[in-house]
């Protein structure tokens, strides 16, 4: 089975309201066919709305949306059966009554094909051998394939997802959106995923687009949004982070932990965002040991520092305890600041 040709979506002023109470303003984005786009944010900022704009089962108060060259909104509104947009739910929304097969083949029009194309998606699925099984007596990984197959059966230009793995435990959700990441990439379709999970949005998204009460406020790729967030709030919802008080002057910022080079263009008081394995531990020192939380792979050291809280990144022969004295030292070669609010 193979996709149709992907296309690619853009969204521009588009605004949306709930008995007049606006939940987008003014939202604007660009996704290449062929991309696979992450919406980040908290529960309520308008994720699953901006979903269901572009798969158009609803429409916008103001703005427009392409799919590919073609306006989907407006004067020459385009229903969501027309618009080559295949969905997945959060809770999957399989039709309890129809087997696995027929849930698969619901979106695909009648034709003297259409039972290879259910064949080639279930396949496609390793769903071959449970066609004839209903939902109910699925595994909820079971039910996720079936969800996804019955969304790219129709072969759609682009595929949206709102929060497909939320209602798989820890493990499955870990192999299966690998799996779903490896697939879309394979089929090169356009796709576009919402979480409220900073992890999987970096492991499903070539770019990663975060949102904050109605607005997207910063899109780019996992890289650079956890290196070069664009406000403290960003900065704070993408991993974790240990704020620093400090005064910069003149490229340098001098803190609880010493003196750390920052932005020239910082004076006065700021606040320090400093990610977890940007620091590193000495023992004896002013400093105390807090709390250690092993992971196996690393060990999370909780320290205090004078008023501040940090959260050192070490590795997993760490053997420092609660109540010792150490000496954090900042190792990376400028710290990401921010003036105070």
């Amino acid at each position: 089975m193979t996709a149709s040709a992907a296309r690619g979506v853009r969204i521009s002023g588009l605004g949306h309201s709930y008995d007049k109470e606006p939940v987008l303003n003014d939202v604007a984005l660009e996704v290449g066919p062929g991309e696979s786009i992450a919406l980040l944010g908290p529960s309520g900022c308008g994720k699953t709305t901006l979903l269901r704009l572009i798969a158009g089962l609803e429409k916008p108060s103001s703005g427009s949306i392409h799919v590919g060259e073609i306006p989907v909104t407006g004067p020459d509104w385009v229903p969501p059966d027309r618009r080559q947009v295949g969905m997945v739910f959060q809770d999957w929304a399989l039709f309890p009554h129809l087997n696995v097969a027929d849930n698969v083949g619901y979106g695909i029009a009648k034709s003297p094909t259409k039972k290879q194309e259910i064949a080639a998606a279930l396949e496609m699925m390793e769903l071959s051998d449970l066609s004839e099984r209903m939902p109910a007596t699925l595994s909820g990984g079971q039910q996720q394939r079936v969800a996804l197959a019955r969304a790219l059966a129709p072969r759609p230009v682009v595929l949206l997802l709102d929060e497909p793995f939320s209602n798989l435990d820890t493990n499955l959700r870990t192999e299966v959106r690998t799996e779903v990441r490896q697939l879309l990439s394979a089929l090169g379709i356009t796709s576009i995923f919402v979480t409220h999970d900073q992890d999987e949005a970096f492991i499903v998204g070539d770019r990663v687009a975060v949102m904050r009460e109605g607005h997207i406020v910063q899109t780019a790729t996992p890289y650079d949004l956890y290196h070069n967030p664009v406000d403290r709030w960003t900065a704070e919802f993408v991993g974790t982070v240990s704020s620093v008080s400090a005064t910069a002057q003149s490229g340098t910022a001098q803190s609880s932990i010493g003196s750390l080079a920052v932005s020239p263009k910082l004076q006065g008081p700021v606040d320090l965002i400093l990610r977890p394995e940007q620091l590193t531990l000495e023992a004896g020192g002013d400093a105390e040991v807090l709390l250690v939380e092993y992971y196996g792979h690393d060990t999370l050291v909780f320290v205090e520092s004078g008023d501040d809280q940090l959260r050192v990144r070490c590795g997993p022969a760490t053997n420092y305890s609660r109540g010792d004295r150490v000496t954090v030292h900042f190792v990376d070669t400028i710290a990401l600041a921010f003036a105070k609010e």
